[in-house]
């Protein structure tokens, strides 16, 4: 099938955040179509590995996909030490949403995808979007930590180039220091992944989303997955279940 992608910039709190649409052919822009909306991971972008499979599956398939980089990330405005936070992180993902209502492009049904501190972003996001008068239909989240309390391995590294902070620990406990225990219970229709041997986030989060969501849902456990799904056969499984389960929800 025909594809088509194209560079979009919106605002978020006067921060210029820019991404890349995906659409199924050009012929559906202004039009009603399911649209997923990606979120990335604490040091990833609008290329991380499952954007990046989601932008190529998804518009085959009939779905619209947008990704973008998070204030301080990749091509945004923003600076990372300062700016990141999983409340920042929403407001990023609610203008997003914003900005698909805006120009016409996705609002009849929208579906959401978030992987490690994306999947935090989107339980954090889930109630406001609610309100925007739109059909949030479902979603799928990848190793997303609840308590950020729970996170092993904490990723504090020396500043090794201009592209890449040095992340104190004082990063972590001033941005982002969170438990979403609460507001779990606002998800819906989930489709949860984690790595048994995730090294980063312990899969008692996911057990955590699957017990207190709502709606349709399903636990993909990987008995050896790592928190960045390295396994090849781990990412076959990953790319099936998720397009079987947006086109589900949407269809």
């Amino acid at each position: 099938m025909k594809t088509s992608k194209e560079n979009i910039e919106f605002y978020a709190d006067n921060i210029l955040i820019k991404g890349i649409l995906h659409l199924p052919d050009k012929k559906h822009v202004n039009k009603s179509i399911p649209l997923v909306i990606g979120s990335h991971g604490l040091e990833g972008s609008k290329y991380s590995a499952k954007q990046t499979i989601l932008s190529k599956i998804l518009p085959q398939n009939n779905i619209g996909f947008l990704r973008f980089d998070h204030r301080g990330c990749g091509d945004s405005g923003g600076d990372f030490l300062k700016d990141t936070s999983v409340p920042n992180r929403a407001s990023d993902f609610i203008h997003a949403v914003k900005y698909l209502i805006d120009n016409k492009i996705a609002a009849h049904k929208i579906g959401i995808f978030g992987s490690s501190l994306g999947g935090s972003t989107c339980i954090e996001a889930w109630k406001d979007i609610e309100k925007m008068d739109i059909d949030l239909a479902g979603c799928v989240l990848c190793a997303a930590p609840v308590k950020s309390r729970t996170i092993e391995n904490i990723p504090v590294h020396e500043k090794t180039n201009d592209n890449q902070p040095g992340l104190p620990m004082s990063f972590f406990v001033e941005n982002l220091d969170f438990d979403l225990s609460d507001k779990i219970a606002n998800i819906r229709n989930v489709l949860i992944f984690h790595g048994k041997a995730d090294e980063v986030v312990p899969v008692e989060n996911a057990q955590a989303i699957y017990e207190k969501s709502k709606g349709l849902k399903k636990l993909i456990l990987f008995e050896n997955g790592d928190h960045q799904t390295s396994s090849i056969q781990d990412q076959k499984i990953f790319e099936q279940e998720t397009l079987k389960w947006f086109k589900a929800i949407f269809f």
